[in-house]
C-alpha cells in the first residue's frame, strides 16, 4: 500500500534557483526546503494567475510540489506537498 503526506493549506517560503530561458521567462531548476536541497527533475505543468506563477515539480527525491511564484514581490513558497512512500 502507497501512503501519502500532504502538505496542509499553509504555505512556506522557498529559495529557488532558476534558468531563464530564451523568452526570459524563469524556471525552477532547484529549491531548498530548510537546509535541504531539491533538485527539479521535471516540470509537470505550469499555469499563471493574475499575480503568480505556478509550476508543479516532481523533484529528484520523486516527490511531487507546487511552487507559487508572486511577480510583484518576487517571494516564492511552496503551496504542496506529496511525498509516496512505500511500507517498510
Amino acid at each position: 500500500m502507497i501512503q501519502n503526506r500532504v502538505l496542509p493549506k499553509a504555505t512556506m517560503q522557498v529559495s529557488v534557483e532558476c534558468y531563464a530561458g530564451y523568452r526570459g521567462e524563469e524556471t525552477p531548476r532547484r529549491f531548498r526546503l530548510g537546509t535541504r536541497k531539491i533538485e527539479v527533475g521535471e516540470v509537470l505543468d505550469r499555469w499563471l494567475s493574475p499575480d503568480h506563477r505556478y509550476f508543479k515539480v516532481r523533484g529528484d527525491d520523486n516527490a511531487l510540489y507546487i511552487l507559487r511564484h508572486d511577480a510583484n514581490s518576487g517571494i516564492w513558497q511552496l503551496t504542496f506537498f506529496q511525498q509516496e512512500e512505500s511500507p517498510g
